[in-house]
């Protein structure tokens, strides 16, 4: 047997703080936190689309310019997020390496292809694999919580070199657009409503107002 919808029960529950409230007239406040009480949340999909193209279109430029400048018995030297990662490698830090390439490279990849799929599967109002979204949904909001590793690392670098009288270490231009993409797709995967993935052609909320 199917559950029951919450709006089947005339329930509806708040997206601040979680309550589980009586459906009352459009707009009314939660009674706990006094947010506006929606059924889903207005504008979901394209809040979240939007900011996970923003985030799309600034993790170029964070991969192409320069993250960190060392300077070495006075050569200075600037590194991107990939040619950091091959430094590493080499000299041997390969644990460094595999932080930042996992932190820079497939955190962001993995968190854009799974807010893509979720958000294009919630706008087609698919009901395939809904459990399996649901899971995945999930874990985009758990692998967020590890999305600053690069930036870090980064400044544990420049930290440390600078113990070194012969040679220093400073931020660059790259490091802060990539520490944008990582809070545009936060928010992104924040705007998304996770609910709408049990929406669909068989339910009766995904078109509703409010």
């Amino acid at each position: 047997m199917t559950p029951p919808r919450a709006s089947e029960l005339g329930l509806i529950g708040c997206h601040a703080c979680g309550l589980v409230c009586e459906r009352q007239t459009p707009q009314a406040p939660c009674p706990r936190c006094g947010a506006t009480l929606h059924r889903r949340r207005p504008d979901s999909l394209a809040r979240s689309a939007a900011l996970l193209l923003a985030g799309l279109i600034l993790y170029v430029p964070a991969n192409l310019l320069p993250v960190m400048s060392t300077t070495m018995l006075g050569a200075p030297e600037e590194s991107t997020i990939m040619s950091g990662v091959i430094d590493f490698w080499r000299s041997g830090a390969w644990d460094i390496a595999l932080i930042i390439f996992i932190a820079s490279v497939v955190v962001p990849c993995t968190k854009f292809i799974a807010m893509g799929a979720l958000l294009w599967h919630a706008r087609q109002g698919s009901a395939d694999g809904r459990v399996a979204r649901a899971r995945l949904y999930r874990g985009v909001e758990l692998i967020g919580y590890w999305s600053m590793l690069d930036v870090l690392v980064v400044g544990m670098v420049c930290a440390l070199v600078q113990f070194n009288v012969l040679s220093s270490a400073a931020p660059r231009i790259g490091i802060l657009f990539f520490g944008l993409v990582v809070i545009l797709t936060m928010l992104s995967a924040m705007q998304f409503d996770p609910r709408l993935t049990w929406d669909g052609k068989d339910g009766n909320e995904r078109h509703s107002p409010g």
